[in-house]
């Protein structure tokens, strides 16, 4: 087989728009897709994980071969197949002699420094192209953080607003008179919980996908999570679907709520097309598209609207500016000095504690989490306890089913266990057992009293949070965002803070609190 051009593709870059094919040819050119288990075990991955993946390529090898792309595809119960993903290439490589391999810039720091080295070992041109599904690129986030001794989310997203001319009105002012709306959405659902809670993505599975997940049912049986239901989009007809309900359905009351939890409701008004947009089902420009429309037509306030474009437009591309500007050292961090194991509940779902329960038990059946429950339930606890964040973000990257390093890995480390010691966040997200309380029902269920900080019934939340502040206390009274909260350690006595390091103590050594229950 003559090869001009190798193009590889990864399993999150399943665009056929993608900058990697740009002067591609049918004849002399050929796609590049693996599927490999180093991919499924350098994290002890969930199912509905990697079934999302394998099957999202495995239907887009079909879009390449349908539209008469040649298309070199290994499936992982292939008999050619590798543990390794450039083990496999370069094999591929050394069989097919291409002059070149082009690909997109990959969704990981250890992706690209492989596909370097594996391009340099068998003396084949590299030529890594920018992937044009951001708005932005990594140069244009380190153009704005030159000379910045902060790197805040909201100053790049208001030049991107600006840039990009989005929610702008004709005068270069922002719609509805402000740049941030985030204090309209901070609703909780009250007594009466939420009103038509939407149901979760609901596609089936076709033969493709129902093929994966026999096969990741029996090569990874041991893995978490189940695969008892599967309903995640794994093709772009499927997502643009589940991006249209969104804006129809759930986009009007998703502001207001978007912090809100619920119990037994995993789905609430969120949009559910984060994994499509970071498999490039999606591209993050029609669906900004999409919400801005909605509130020009009267669709969606303006509140919920700007919340919804701020994950995407802000967020989004803040974070893989963080990461490719910091990477690879940025993995190492650890500025609070964290070195607790994360408990083994993570992994099971088993506690006392109904917040966790809730949260990590819908992670476990689903694959998802909304986040808020990712960053104030979840990671607060990890945060509070003090897990080494390496360890934090190994269980996120391994347990959602939309997780890429490029935006998983800074919103863990970095957003949610202060891991970076500032870089993203002005100061760390810690709160008491009363912010869970007011924006959930959860503690309702909990034998716990987040209200209390010492005690055997003490909510661990808010013991672990006095405890937090007591540790760091040197080092959070030089934070001015924590200076209120450090100085009410002030009116603590002393007896109280050696019994709130004892209970903190007693939590760390027995994590799923059985111990507080059977007293």
């Amino acid at each position: 087989m003559s090869v001009r051009k190798l193009i590889v593709v990864f399993g999150d870059q399943l665009d056929v728009q993608s900058a990697a094919f740009d002067g591609f040819d049918q004849a002399r050119d050929l796609v590049w897709m693996a599927e490999v288990a180093e991919e499924s075990t350098h994290v002890w991955t969930h199912k509905q994980r990697i079934v999302i993946f394998l099957a999202a390529m495995r239907h887009f090898r079909d879009v390449l071969r349908q539209r008469g792309d040649r298309v070199h595809y290994t499936q992982l119960d292939d008999a050619k197949s590798t543990n390794t993903l450039f083990e496999r290439l370069g094999m591929d490589l050394r069989a097919l002699c291409p002059e070149q391999v082009i690909a997109c810039r990959p969704g990981e720091w250890r992706v690209l420094d492989g596909l370097r080295q594996v391009c340099e070992e068998n003396s084949v041109a590299l030529e890594v192209r920018e992937d044009r599904h951001f708005y932005t690129t990594p140069e244009d986030f380190e153009a704005h953080a030159a000379g910045r001794k902060s790197l805040r989310m909201e100053f790049f997203y208001r030049e991107l607003r600006k840039r990009f001319k989005v929610l702008m009105d004709q005068d270069g002012k922002p719609e509805g008179g402000d740049w941030n709306f985030d204090k309209a959405n901070r609703g909780s659902f009250g007594r009466n919980g939420p009103a038509d809670p939407g149901a979760g993505p609901g596609h089936r599975a076709d033969a493709i996908t129902q093929e994966v997940i026999e096969l990741v049912n029996r090569r990874f049986a041991d893995h978490p999570g189940s695969l008892e239901r599967f309903n995640w989009a794994v093709t772009r007809e499927e997502a643009q679907r589940d991006l249209k309900k969104f804006i129809t359905e759930r986009l009007p009351t998703f502001g207001k709520y978007q912090d809100a939890m619920w119990r037994e409701e995993p789905w609430l008004y969120h949009s559910l097309i984060s994994s499509s947009l970071n498999l490039k089902l999606l591209h993050p420009r029609e669906v900004v598209d999409a919400a801005e429309a909605a509130y020009h037509s009267g669709h969606a306030p303006i509140a919920a609207v700007e919340g919804f474009i701020r994950q995407i437009l802000g967020w989004r591309e803040y974070v893989r500016g963080i990461y490719w500007s910091s990477m690879p050292e940025y993995l190492e961090r650890n500025a609070m000095g964290a070195g607790e194991e994360l408990p083994d509940f993570y992994w099971t779902g088993k506690t006392e504690l109904e917040c966790l329960r809730q949260s990590i038990g819908q992670t476990l059946e689903h694959g998802y989490a909304h986040h808020i429950q990712r960053l104030m339930v979840t990671g607060l606890y990890a945060l509070l306890l003090g897990v080494q964040p390496k360890r934090v973000h190994q269980w996120y990257l391994a347990v959602y089913v939309d997780a890429v390093e490029w935006v998983e890995l800074p919103n863990t480390l970095g957003m949610s266990q202060y891991g970076d010691g500032g870089l993203m966040a002005s100061k760390p997200y810690v709160a008491t057992g009363k912010y869970i309380q007011k924006m959930s029902n959860y503690c309702q269920s909990c034998p716990m009293d987040p209200g209390k900080r010492t005690g055997e019934d003490a909510c661990p939340y808010t013991t672990l949070y006095w405890d937090y502040l007591l540790r760091h206390e040197k080092k959070l009274r030089q934070n001015q965002r924590m200076s209120l909260q450090v100085r009410n350690l002030d009116r603590i006595s002393v007896e109280e803070k050696k019994a709130i390091r004892q209970r903190a103590a007693e939590v760390r050594e027995n994590p799923n609190l059985k111990f507080a229950l059977s007293s």
